[in-house]
């Protein structure tokens, strides 16, 4: 976790050095925000880049371990007991509001149902047009051994090639909560003030140096501060260099 004060301190320092600008509480959180994002869906992007190189296989596999590492902080399992106090609707489970229709969800992991004999087995995540085209296909629909499963406003079934059911457990990333810097005016000043409505970065602690990058480079597009922009960015391409080498 990355706490907001200290990147907000080093972003303010960076922009106010020789008097070339300021950011705001409200322009930083929404900057801040955005980086956060940024960041984070970038680490799918890497690790299937990864993923995909040819080359040293411990190369690659200590980047899968690092972005994995990254990205398990995000990671929701919700076993069979959390899965039966979900809402049923028709033959599925309904995901918390919260989750799907405030976007907490970013993307659906793993789904699985049991088996007659009540053995677990992973279900194939689908579309809802494969979905529902797989259920009635003679020739590639479900069964007990290769179910599917689908997620359609919020409510996610499962199909083995019989009936429709809920599902017995599933894992989940979930989206970073949107980093908020409090603050109290004092002699017409914004000072930190750290209470319930203040929200760290979800994102690794290695993260904070790219974290104050990006809001630099945000902020001066957004104000057109060449000067800002100049700095996030040759901190951005730095940093970029050194992933890369």
């Amino acid at each position: 976790m990355v706490k907001v004060d200290d990147v907000y301190q080093k972003v303010l320092a960076l922009a106010n050095k020789e008097q070339r600008g300021y950011i705001t509480p409200q322009d930083f959180n929404l900057f801040a925000s955005q980086a956060q994002l940024e960041i984070f869906e970038q680490y799918f992007y890497d690790l299937n880049q990864a993923r995909k190189t040819q080359g040293n296989d411990t190369v690659i596999a200590d980047a899968d371990d690092m972005l994995e590492d990254k990205l398990q902080r995000f990671e929701v399992v919700l076993n069979s007991i959390d899965t039966a106090l979900l809402n049923t609707v028709g033959y599925g489970k309904e995901l918390p509001t919260h989750l799907h229709a405030q976007g907490a969800l970013y993307r659906l992991l793993y789904v699985s149902l049991l088996d007659a004999n009540f053995n677990e087995v992973e279900c194939e995540l689908l579309g809802a047009r494969d979905f529902a085209n797989l259920k009635v296909s003679p020739l590639i629909k479900p069964s007990t051994s290769r179910p599917v499963a689908n997620i359609r406003t919020g409510v996610i079934v499962c199909n083995d090639g019989i009936v429709d059911q809920p599902p017995h457990k599933l894992t989940y990333i979930k989206t970073p909560h949107k980093p908020n810097w409090t603050y109290a005016v004092v002699n017409k000043r914004a000072m930190y003030d750290p209470n319930s409505s203040t929200v760290d970065f979800g994102l690794h602690q290695s993260e904070e140096i790219q974290l104050v990058n990006k809001i630099l480079r945000l902020a001066g597009l957004a104000t057109e501060q060449v000067d800002v922009m100049r700095a996030g960015g040759a901190m951005d391409g730095m940093i970029n260099q050194q992933k890369y080498i």
